[in-house]
């Protein structure tokens, strides 16, 4: 089945059918790798389809680095957008919510879903990946509700990737409010370092397919 959705999805330039094809052949897999995690336990149980033998990873996020820089190369050069590469390979994008929200709402703005298109376009193309959205704030306000806002910003952002094809089964969401700030909140300059939007994208390695799943911390 997945053989003939693929086969599909090459024979149309439509990017609309494109992204259609790619939600169905990702709601394969991802009901075939959600049915290896035992959820109620949060334990991994077997391999997960498509994952990636540990020497390719390296080359296999390598290019999907280098996809992201040349899709976001605007977004970087406004400086609203970083791209870094951590130690397992794990790529992490932070977006400056300035960009993406408007003040206390979590509906993204226009000029943020069209990057957000070029990114699930990348996503789509480089599959073997879980994708974790976290949400922070500065500490302007009470802290619980800043943890229910950065929630609902990582619920919004992961929604319109879903929406874009970007299967359900390889997203993740988070928010952690007040709690994780690059900067001091004394001035406004830090607080708006602070309101970010961070996209980790965790390779699906043979043998340690759990640890795509897990939550990023670094």
């Amino acid at each position: 089945m997945i053989g003939a959705l693929l086969v599909s999805g090459c024979t149309t330039n439509d990017p609309n059918q494109r992204a259609k094809v790619g939600a169905a052949v990702g709601a394969v897999v991802g009901a075939v790798v959600g049915h290896q995690v035992d959820h109620g336990k949060g334990k991994w149980v077997g391999a997960a389809v498509g994952a990636l033998a540990g020497a390719a990873v390296g080359n296999y996020m390598d290019n999907q680095q280098r996809a992201f820089e040349q899709e976001l190369a605007q977004e970087r050069q406004a400086h609203q957008l970083e791209i870094e590469r951590l130690r397992d390979d794990t790529l992490k994008l932070s977006i400056d919510s300035e960009v993406s929200f408007d003040f206390d709402s979590a509906r993204i703005k226009h000029g943020f879903a069209r990057s957000l298109d070029k990114l699930a376009d990348v996503l789509l193309k480089y599959d073997r990946t879980v994708v974790h959205v976290v949400g922070h704030t500065d500490s302007v306000g009470s802290e619980e509700y800043n943890l229910d806002l950065s929630r609902r910003r990582a619920e919004s952002v992961a929604d319109y990737l879903a929406s874009r094809g970007v299967p359900r089964g390889r997203l993740r969401t988070e928010g952690r409010g007040e709690s994780e700030p690059r900067a001091s909140n004394a001035t406004e300059a830090g607080r708006q370092l602070n309101r970010r939007v961070e996209i980790y994208v965790k390779p699906i390695v043979q043998g340690q397919e759990h640890r795509a799943y897990e939550s990023p911390r670094y």
